[in-house]
């Protein structure tokens, strides 16, 4: 039977994408680690993103940066896979930094990238550091610091929004700055969540309007975490799983 253009270009998507990985994202890596000055960095990081997802033939439309405050803020998007790091780089401003799960620092290569773009490393289980951490990002909150977090810790195979942590909404609200929701759409049909074969397609990230804390005690922190969830899952389209338990992934 004779296959069709898309069937074909589907065969060879893959082979595109990590032709691509090989050949410039690993030189890319290396240069935005060994490059001096933050700010640079970031900056080079966000150029290169955007060249390898057009390099890889992923078409990546970014709505709503103007509803980004002028001062400090922290983003919290949706988290459906491994695309989503690399697509919010590409996406924000460089003035953001990333909230991301202790664990990353293991990652060869990859834990020292994040460490060089500034990231912040949370723990998201053992309660005591969790504590520490959420101290260190009403600090960096306070001191006009801004930062994006995917706030339910880790994506699943299961398509939904999961239940959200609280910490950086903890801390967002002792510092008094708003959260950005952020939504990303057509991601997990690229890359999904049990495969490394990724698959044509078309990536739409969304920055909703800032929502601000009203109080400092933990009833706002709950209530800012409950109105930026809400405004993901209106948006996201797909199922709440918010009664579903955080897992240990």
């Amino acid at each position: 039977m004779r296959q069709s253009p898309n069937s074909l270009y589907s065969l060879v998507f893959p082979l595109r994408v990590w032709v691509v990985l090989l050949l410039f994202a690993l030189p890319a890596t290396l240069c935005v680690i060994i490059l001096p000055g933050r700010v640079r960095r970031r900056r080079v990081a966000r150029r290169a993103g955007r060249l390898l997802f057009w390099l890889a033939g992923i078409s990546v439309m970014v709505t709503g940066l103007e509803n980004l405050p002028a001062g400090a803020c922290f983003l919290a998007s949706n988290h459906s896979t491994y695309l989503d790091g690399p697509l919010l780089t590409a996406a924000l401003p460089p003035r953001f930094g990333f909230v991301i799960k202790r664990e990353a620092m293991g990652m060869p290569l990859l834990g020292w990238l994040l460490m060089r773009l500034g990231s912040e490393f949370v723990e998201r289980f053992n309660t005591k550091t969790a504590l520490s951490d959420a101290t260190r990002l009403i600090q960096l909150a306070r001191d006009g610091v801004s930062l994006g977090f995917f706030p339910e810790g880790t994506f699943h195979k299961e398509p939904g929004l999961w239940a959200f942590h609280m910490g950086t909404f903890l801390a967002a609200t002792r510092a008094g700055i708003p959260v950005v929701p952020v939504v990303i759409r057509g991601a997990r049909a690229i890359l999904p969540a049990e495969t490394m074969r990724p698959r044509p397609g078309r990536v739409e990230v969304e920055l909703l309007a800032p929502i601000t804390p009203t109080g400092k005690r933990g009833d706002d922190a709950r209530a800012l975490r409950d109105a930026v969830r809400a405004s993901i899952l209106m948006r996201c389209g797909e199922p709440d799983h918010s009664h579903k338990k955080l897992e240990r992934s």
